[in-house]
């Protein structure tokens, strides 16, 4: 899983998405820029929190309940739920810088303040969040990682599962959806085993999505290329 690095104390963890991809456009820059740091949830990195010390999530969101979207995409998302539950704070990690530039844009347009942004990967952030302290997770269209000798790659793995269920509140549910039956497979292996039950009692429970959900561009793109949406929700016991 992990190896200790001795300069830090951080340790050492493989990363295999996308870090960026083609160039920001200027304004996106400019969100980075200015709107990136204010928007953070706090001392994150290794380099900032060597001793891991957890995030005050009661200073930085007036203890309102928090939930957390794990790799937001273009953040259309995140920012749907914000807008239409203010009563909450949202969390969102993402490593793709692109993708954090258009959540930051769409944020500006939105005039949303209950969004807080980790730039980077979401297991620093399992590090430091509270434990029991997340009432609702999403994992929306993660990379699918097709081969199967990449399948260890994929989120649904003890690596990112085991810290996930450590920061949720009992009773907290974590909705997953994805395009790629054999994702849907692991998922279903996977999940509970680690603390969740299945919540569907119907087919229509996992073809149809939820009530307060906004299509993604992700979503789109396999409509458009004939792939089948499922939607899964779990609940930790």
């Amino acid at each position: 899983m992990s190896k200790a690095n001795h300069n830090s104390g951080a340790p050492w963890r493989n990363f295999y998405g996308r870090i960026k991809g083609k160039g920001l456009r200027k304004s996106q820059e400019a969100y980075l820029e200015e709107d990136l740091e204010k928007l953070s949830p706090g001392p994150v990195g290794w380099d900032v929190n060597p001793d891991r010390n957890p995030l005050d999530l009661n200073a930085l969101f007036g203890g309102r309940e928090v939930w957390l979207e794990v790799g937001f995409g273009g953040g259309e998302h995140l920012v749907h739920q914000a807008t239409i539950h203010p009563e909450v704070g949202i969390i969102g990690a993402e490593p793709y810088i692109n993708g954090v530039a258009m959540l930051l844009g769409k944020i500006r347009e939105a005039g949303c303040d209950n969004v807080r942004i980790h730039p980077g990967d979401a297991r620093d952030l399992f590090d430091v969040l509270p434990e029991g302290s997340i009432s609702r997770a999403f994992l929306l269209y993660p990379d699918p990682w097709p081969k199967k000798k990449h399948h260890r790659r994929r989120f649904v793995t003890p690596e990112h599962l085991e810290p996930l269920v450590k920061i949720l509140k009992p009773g907290a549910i974590f909705r997953v959806a994805t395009d790629i039956p054999d994702y849907v497979r692991q998922t279903l292996e996977q999940v509970p085993r680690h603390g969740f039950d299945w919540l569907a009692e119907r087919p229509a429970d996992w073809r149809e999505p939820w009530d307060d959900w906004i299509s993604t561009r992700y979503e789109q793109k396999a409509l458009r290329e004939g792939r089948t949406p499922h939607y899964l929700t779990f609940r930790k016991r």
